[in-house]
């Protein structure tokens, strides 16, 4: 997260918190005219085998927050509210997040290279501390929370029923007959 982002964060987080709900993150993107601020949120940990974020929770964070982002007024120009679900392609903010998905796949950008690579697809092996670690192309990488730019889970589509099986090689294994040798004609 900006460091705007973490501090509109750190003023929001008691408001999203009073309403039994988690603030996952902020994205704050500004823009000449009409910046964006984007606020992810979830369930309870104690919820989350029974219910997900609704409409009626954002609608109700999404008023709670207006009128504390009114009265504090961290932004200077005018923006757009966003509060939203993580949804299935689940943003990751922080170390916690990591670790909550070990073995799952994400697509991570940081804000400075390592090993001269700033996009990294992979899946996550580790978390120690602040030190998140992505296995890919037969290596790994290790990084620093605070190096974390933008994360996404990657979710696997055919499992959730969202795409295609992948077709089977009909045939596959099995010896193929041999074309027929041409024929005389008389």
């Amino acid at each position: 997260m900006s460091d705007k982002a973490t501090e509109i964060a750190e003023l929001l987080q008691p408001t999203v918190q009073a309403l039994g709900l988690e603030l996952l993150g902020v994205e704050y993107l500004p823009a000449a005219g009409n910046a964006t601020l984007r606020l992810y949120i979830d369930v309870s940990q104690a919820e989350r085998q029974t219910r997900v974020v609704n409409i009626e929770d954002c609608e109700a964070v999404s008023r709670e927050v207006s009128a504390q982002l009114d009265v504090q007024d961290p932004i200077n120009d005018h923006y757009t509210l966003e509060v939203s679900s993580p949804g299935v392609d689940r943003p990751l903010f922080n170390a916690a997040h990591f670790a909550r998905f070990i073995g799952e796949e994400v697509k991570v950008v940081l804000k400075l290279p390592q090993e001269g690579r700033r996009r990294v697809q992979g899946h996550i092996v580790s978390v120690e501390g602040d030190r998140i670690t992505l296995a890919f192309d037969n290596r790994q990488l290790t990084f620093a929370a605070d190096n974390l730019d933008k994360a996404r889970l990657m979710p696997d589509w055919v499992a959730l029923g969202m795409a295609p099986q992948p077709k089977k090689n009909i045939g596959a294994g099995k010896p193929r007959k041999k074309p027929a040798a041409p024929r005389k004609l008389h």
